[in-house]
């Protein structure tokens, strides 16, 4: 049975608690911008999702660097139960990239061990992480689970009825909340707003034709102004004869008293572009993405794209992918004793590192060949 046929079957059947929450939900970031310098509103998961990773192409692209890059991480893993649940997806997503990009946005994810009738784990379903809420027991730690949809609520025991592990918790880390991890988003949050403000500043100059391309400028005599029909004339003219692309580059014949004065946008209307740029390296800076990756210009802090590569991986999805895995298994060590890892020797970004390892371990005279396997990571024969 999956969790939402369980949910699903607890709503009907009114099994769901209503009772007043011990410690209320309290968004890690619920005043995080709330009474600041430039007086921003407070921080909502569901407005800044939509803000930053439907709406914004750095934001979307840089969670999604790193999440499919944890996601299709080659895995080393010796049971073969625990690897089969490991490649569980939810819908189309694998489970691993739905953790990663959880934990990215929001800094929390909920991983809920579905047991078949024997009480063995056959599924794990991540669950929306801004619908559950952690319930503190008189000792401050989480005593239960809550799940909340719309104005429907279905409390989540820490350990069934047998005593194994209902959920597994997993969350960033977050200096001052005890039950909830901080997420890339908040940080990313005021850069994604001032690149989406830019990015409609942008569309509003071409909107506008950005400035007026030029002005016709009438010097009639004694300061005349032209009449209404000849204004009319003049400007049905210029519509039909020298706008729009078609008629790009025409050259255009001027009556008498009449002058063609050129414009241009100005170094300050100019700014939004800079600024966009500056916006964009923010934004996948609290990723952990190097900029280099997204195409932003600019930026020359890596050689080249190998190098920015092996960064991505050496900095942000190793680290992430040994959070997500070492949690899973911390969650269910009752079943499995041994946990999996990522793949290093299968990781085409960190070939060359492996390789310079390789050669250095095999010029190590001194060593043995099982010394030499066991620092390579191998078995022993």
């Amino acid at each position: 049975m999956s969790f939402f046929t369980s949910l699903v079957s607890a709503f009907k059947g009114g099994g769901g608690s209503r009772a007043p929450v011990a410690r209320g939900f309290v968004s890690p970031w619920a005043t995080a911008f709330d009474g600041g310098p430039l007086g921003r509103a407070p921080f909502d998961y569901a407005r800044e999702v939509a803000e930053a990773y439907l709406a914004n192409p750095v934001a979307q692209r840089s969670v999604r660097i790193v999440a499919e890059g944890v996601g299709g991480a080659p895995l080393a893993c010796t049971d073969e139960p625990l690897a089969k649940l490991l490649a569980c997806s939810c819908g189309a997503q694998p489970l691993l990239e739905v953790l990663a990009a959880q934990l990215a946005l929001h800094g929390n994810a909920f991983v809920q061990i579905v047991k078949d009738g024997t009480g063995t784990p056959v599924e794990l379903f991540p669950l929306r992480p801004e619908r559950v809420q952690v319930i503190a027991g008189e000792d401050g730690w989480p005593a239960r689970y809550r799940y909340v949809l719309a104005d429907r609520t279905l409390d989540i025991a820490l350990e069934d009825e047998d005593g194994w592990p209902n959920l597994v918790h997993l969350k960033g880390f977050h200096p001052t909340d005890d039950h909830y991890g901080a997420g890339c988003l908040a940080a990313a949050a005021p850069a994604v707003a001032v690149h989406n403000v830019a990015s409609a500043w942008n569309r509003a100059l071409l909107a506008n034709a950005a400035r007026p391309s030029g002005a016709l400028v009438y010097d009639g005599e004694d300061g005349g102004a032209l009449s209404a029909d000849q204004f009319e004339r003049l400007k049905a003219e210029l519509q039909n004869a020298f706008q729009g692309h078609a008629n790009a580059g025409r050259p255009m014949l001027l009556e008498g008293g009449l002058d063609w004065k050129a414009m241009s946008l100005s170094p300050a209307d100019m700014d939004f572009a800079t600024l966009k740029a500056a916006a964009a390296r923010d934004i996948a800076l609290a990723f952990g993405v190097p900029p280099m990756l997204l195409g932003l210009p600019g930026d020359n802090t890596y050689a080249n794209y190998r190098e920015a590569n092996r960064a991505l991986w050496r900095l942000t999805l190793l680290p992430l992918a040994g959070k997500i895995l070492g949690g899973l298994q911390a969650g269910l060590s009752d079943w499995f004793a041994e946990g999996a890892s990522v793949d290093l020797d299968r990781v085409p970004a960190l070939a060359e590192d492996r390789e310079r390892l390789w050669a250095q371990v095999s010029g190590a005279d001194f060593l043995s060949s099982a010394e030499k396997r066991a620092l390579l990571g191998l078995e022993r024969p």
